[in-house]
């Protein structure tokens, strides 16, 4: 039924904890970095309050302004995010998935900083292509996955929708999987390498989605226990800035969840995706049908053709086959 195997994975990521220690670093730090902020800006706001009469209010208020900075601070770093964090450790898990040698220790992650590095000199450059790649599967996805489209059942819409919404996070590693293909490449042109693998995948589609549907469930039954076990703790924390916002709390426990999540379940689905795209694409290359279908379905997968014709690279065989750009702009 599947096409990953979750004991090579596990191997994987064993071999990998340097990162894994990295990311757990990162991710819980953003955790507290939370806590804090709500902490403090609650205290502020509850000293505040009680100047005005309302100290329940202004600690509320406070709790919201404090979590707000830390929201658009973490907006602002989320492309050092991905360079520096999520790039790294996907060219270390797939130069292992490869059988070659990887050192241990910081040196694995030097060595993997090198190696993204090598094909983006920026942390923009990935971003950029990164963001190109998510608008072009979020369209594709959308258009031709959708269970609302397959089964229009009259009154279950909003139900359908949200199942569509569920599978469609099982699908969000698609991204770092063909981040994967592009660093495996080596000296290639990135645009043209994450172009190719964003038709392969068209191409398999349905054999990706078995499997995202089997990991959507396993992520989020391992998140929702993960947020179990936090929650109490969360509450704890913030109770010492004798803040007592329900709401908040409860939030700082969902980004808790999501932080853990991000930090050790994220990869192995990752991983997981990268065992299927090379299962399910072996031996193809990519169908000019195909990129004829997403040149009419997605206006960043025409931005993506263009960059790879201006990196300098030769045209691939599916290169030869792309019509003109589509009039039409839904993606």
């Amino acid at each position: 039924m599947i096409d990953f195997r979750t004991g090579q994975i596990l191997g994987l990521l064993a071999r990998t904890t340097p990162f894994l220690l990295l990311r757990l670093v990162v991710y819980v730090g953003i955790t507290l970095a939370y806590v804090l902020a709500v902490g403090v800006g609650g205290g502020l706001g509850a000293l505040f309050g009680k100047i005005g009469g309302s100290g329940g209010r202004g600690a509320a208020f406070g709790g919201l302004i404090g979590f707000g900075i830390v929201s658009g601070l973490l907006w602002w770093a989320r492309e050092y995010l991905l360079y520096l964090v999520k790039a790294g450790h996907i060219a270390v898990l797939v130069e292992l998935m490869d059988g070659k040698p990887v050192p241990g220790g910081k040196g694995q992650i030097d060595y993997a900083s090198g190696i993204v590095k090598q094909h983006f000199t920026t942390s923009s450059m990935l971003f950029g292509l990164n963001q190109l790649i998510r608008g072009i599967l979020k369209a594709f996805n959308r258009l031709t996955l959708s269970i609302a489209s397959m089964l229009p059942i009259p009154g279950l819409d909003a139900v359908v929708k949200l199942i569509d919404a569920i599978i469609n996070t099982g699908l969000s590693h698609l991204d770092q999987v063909i981040l994967a293909q592009i660093l495996r490449a080596r000296d290639g042109n990135p645009w043209a390498v994450a172009r190719d693998c964003t038709v392969l995948y068209a191409q398999n589609a349905k054999g990706a989605l078995k499997n995202a549907v089997f990991l959507t469930f396993l992520v989020w039954g391992l998140t929702l226990l993960i947020l179990f076990l936090v929650a109490a703790p969360i509450a704890t924390a913030v109770g010492l800035f004798h803040v007592h916002a329900g709401f908040v709390t409860f939030l700082l426990a969902v980004i808790a969840a999501l932080s853990l999540k991000a930090a050790l379940i994220d990869p192995f689905a990752t991983v997981a995706l990268i065992q299927v795209y090379d299962k399910i694409t072996q031996g193809q290359t990519p169908n000019p049908q195909w990129s004829a279908k997403l040149e009419s379905m997605s206006a960043k997968f025409r931005e993506l053709t263009q960059k790879a014709r201006e990196f300098g690279a030769p045209a691939t065989p599916a290169d030869a086959a792309l019509p003109p750009p589509a009039a039409a702009d839904r993606g």
